[in-house]
C-alpha cells in the first residue's frame, strides 16, 4: 500500500502542533467595537435583534468604552440616533448632539481608545435616506456640504477617524478639503468605500432607527452581483484621500476584501455586519450551533481574506476568548 512522504496529518496531531503552524492569527487588535449613542442619562436599552447591544446614553458609554479598553479593544465606532429629527439631518452635525458628547466624554475618561466616528445622515433624516431628497429623489452634491459639516463636527469634538458611509459620490474628496482647512490633516479617513445594498443590515436599522420611509438605498448603495464596479469606488476614494478602505458586509463579500487588499494594500477594514452577527446568535441560542466557534471561525475568514480590521458586535466576546 503506498504512503505519501509528506503526510498532512502529522501536523494536525494536537493542539500545540496547530498553533505552532497556524496561518492566519485573529487578535484583538484586528477589532473595532460599534456603539449606538442615544440622548439622555442612565439609558441602557437592549436592541432586540441584536442581543447584547445596547442603544445607550453618553454616561453609559463612557461605562461601555472603559470595559472596550480594558479588554484591549483598540477602537470603537460610533452611531448617533438623535432627538429629533429632520429632512437635513440637522441632528448629525450639531456640535451639542450624542456622537459629538461621546466623543468628548470618551476621550477625557479613557483618552487612549481610539474612536471612529459614523458620517452618514439617515440616522438623522425624518426620511431615513444618506442624503438631501427632493421631490422623492437622493441628491447627491448638496448632501456633500452636510457630510462635510458632520465630519468637521466630529473632528472639533475629538475623533480621531472619521468613516463616511454615505456612498455619495465625491463625499471623500469634500471631507478631506474641509478637514484639512481648519488644520484636521492628520485625521485619516476611513471610507465605506465597498457599501453593497445588503439584506444583511435589517437588525441595524432597529439599533440605529434608520429604515427608510420609502423606497430603498439601491440607487446609491452598490448591487451585490458587482465585483469590478467595487474596485472602482476603491480606486476612487484612494485617488480622493482614503487613508483606510472599509468593505461592508464581510460575510458574502469576501471574494472583495481578498481583491482590495490585493491590488491596493492599503489597510482595509470589513465589517462583519448586524445580521451576520444576529444569525449566529439565533442559531446558537437554538442550539443548531457552537456559537462560540462560529464566532471564532467567521472572523478569522475575514481576516484570512485579507482584512486588517473588523468591525463587529462580537468584539467583547472576542476579546474574552482569544
Amino acid at each position: 500500500m503506498f504512503y505519501p512522504r509528506y503526510r498532512p496529518r502529522r501536523m494536525r496531531e494536537n493542539e500545540n502542533l496547530r498553533r505552532m503552524i497556524r496561518e492566519t492569527r485573529l487578535s484583538v487588535d484586528n477589532l473595532i467595537y460599534p456603539m449606538f449613542v442615544v440622548p439622555g442619562k442612565r439609558v441602557r436599552k437592549e436592541i432586540s435583534t441584536m442581543p447584547g447591544n445596547f442603544q445607550q446614553s453618553v454616561d453609559r458609554i463612557v461605562e461601555d468604552a472603559k470595559d472596550v479598553y480594558d479588554l484591549g479593544i483598540p477602537a470603537v465606532i460610533l452611531f448617533g440616533i438623535p432627538e429629533h429629527k429632520d429632512t437635513l439631518g440637522s441632528g448629525a452635525y450639531d456640535n451639542k448632539g450624542p456622537v459629538q458628547e461621546a466623543i468628548r466624554a470618551i476621550k477625557k475618561k479613557v483618552p487612549g481608545l481610539i474612536v471612529i466616528t459614523d458620517v452618514c445622515l439617515c440616522e438623522y433624516t425624518s426620511h431615513g435616506h444618506c442624503g438631501v431628497v427632493k421631490k422623492g429623489k437622493i441628491l447627491n452634491d448638496p448632501t456633500l456640504k452636510l457630510l462635510a459639516k458632520e465630519a468637521l463636527s466630529h473632528a472639533r469634538a475629538g475623533a480621531d477617524i472619521v468613516a463616511p458611509s454615505d456612498m455619495m459620490d465625491g463625499r471623500v474628496a469634500t471631507i478631506r478639503e474641509a478637514l484639512d482647512k481648519e488644520g484636521f490633516t492628520d485625521i485619516p479617513i476611513m471610507s465605506y468605500a465597498v457599501k453593497y445594498a445588503s439584506s444583511f443590515y435589517s437588525p441595524f436599522r432597529e439599533a440605529a432607527e434608520s429604515t427608510p420611509k420609502f423606497g430603498d438605498r439601491r440607487s446609491y448603495q452598490m448591487d451585490p452581483p458587482n465585483s469590478l464596479e467595487a474596485l472602482r469606488e476603491v480606486s476612487l476614494d484612494i485617488d480622493e484621500g482614503a487613508d483606510i478602505i472599509m468593505v461592508k458586509p464581510a460575510l458574502s463579500y469576501l471574494d472583495i476584501i481578498y481583491r482590495v487588499k490585493k491590488e491596493f494594500g492599503l489597510p482595509v477594514a470589513a465589517y462583519n455586519v448586524s445580521g451576520e452577527f444576529s444569525m449566529i446568535k439565533a442559531a446558537g441560542r437554538l442550539g443548531w450551533i457552537d456559537e462560540k466557534r462560529a464566532m471564532i471561525e467567521v472572523l478569522t475568514s475575514i481576516k484570512r481574506a485579507g482584512a486588517d480590521m473588523i468591525l463587529t458586535y462580537f468584539a467583547k466576546e472576542v476579546a474574552k476568548n482569544l
